[in-house]
């Protein structure tokens, strides 16, 4: 069994979904992969621009994947989190993992959404069609997901 490389990654560039898994969870029984994409739900928004610390982010990204991977046991994981300026329908992240078995890998991914969502320090702001720039608050539901953990 090769090596798997378990990392977070914070870049502009798109990503490819297969080449991030091609090697990824080998010899695992499960991989569970999670796509993100800039949505927007009002109607109105052109883009997504994502703004970072570099070095602290990829960091904390890190510091997420090992604690998912002690917690459940991971044969393997990856983050990948884009910033700039993203537009709707583009990928913005995607998490990965695989375990021994299924529920593993579904837990740890729900589980690096879940902290992804409320505790990375990334910073949203939607750009609408008529340029008009607005930061996205933070939701009390991705609260609730995080307090399950």
């Amino acid at each position: 069994m090769t090596s798997p490389i378990m990392r977070a990654r914070v870049q502009s560039a798109g990503f490819d979904l297969a080449t991030e898994l091609a090697g990824f969870g080998t010899g695992a029984g499960a991989v569970v992969t999670f796509t993100g994409v800039v949505r927007d739900d009002s109607g109105r928004m052109a883009a997504l621009e994502i703004e970072h610390y570099p070095g602290m982010t990829e960091r904390a990204l890190n510091d997420y994947g090992q604690q998912a991977a002690s917690r459940f046991g991971l044969a393997d994981w990856r983050i990948v989190h884009r910033h700039g300026r993203l537009a709707v329908g583009e990928p913005i992240m995607m998490v990965a993992t695989a375990a021994r078995h299924r529920r593993a890998a579904f837990d740890a991914a729900d589980y690096l959404m879940d902290w992804l969502k409320s505790r990375a320090p990334f910073w949203k702001r939607e750009i609408g069609r008529d340029g008009t720039a607005c930061w996205v608050d933070a939701k009390a539901s991705d609260e609730t997901a995080l307090s399950r953990w």
